[in-house]
């Protein structure tokens, strides 16, 4: 008796928007990532504590953006958490970015000022990869529908 061989496929990432959105939050996750790079970069020497901080947020979030390229849902809820609390971070640095444009302090490698309007820049950002991501975790991107015709088509590629 010939064995039968069952493939299957993801119906949800055919349509459309599963690819707008994937290639959306993608991008978002991409510059998220190289803002907080870019404002880390231009007041390093001005940064107190944890200098860890944005550098993991731009390595979690650059790693995150591969995984969503890649089709993967599970990152999404984490990617949206995270960035709640950047959210959070960015309006408390831009307080303190604004304050240090002052005469008196001495200035980071980017105008303190450029600083507090990045770190506000932040904020919208982060909210519209909030939105994006949670509209992508609905889209069951990783619901799978097992057809015979899938298996051949693969078949046939290789």
């Amino acid at each position: 008796m010939a064995e039968e061989r069952v493939g299957s496929r993801h119906p949800n990432r055919d349509l459309p928007e599963s690819k707008s959105t994937k290639a959306i939050v993608t991008l978002l996750l991409v510059l998220t990532a190289v803002l907080t790079l870019l404002i880390t970069i231009g007041g390093w020497d001005k940064l107190e504590g944890a200098k860890a901080v944005p550098v993991f947020y731009v390595v979690i979030f650059l790693l995150f953006a591969f995984y969503v390229s890649r089709w993967n849902r599970g990152v999404l809820p984490v990617a949206s958490a995270l960035a709640i609390f950047l959210i959070i971070f960015a309006g408390l640095a831009a307080i303190a970015w604004f304050d240090r444009d002052k005469t008196g302090f001495d200035s980071p490698a980017l105008d303190s000022g450029l600083l507090g309007i990045l770190s506000l820049l932040l904020i919208p950002l982060c909210v519209l990869l909030i939105a994006f991501a949670m509209r992508g975790f609905r889209q069951g991107w990783n619901i799978e529908a097992g057809t015979r015709a899938a298996m051949e088509a693969e078949s046939r590629s290789s």
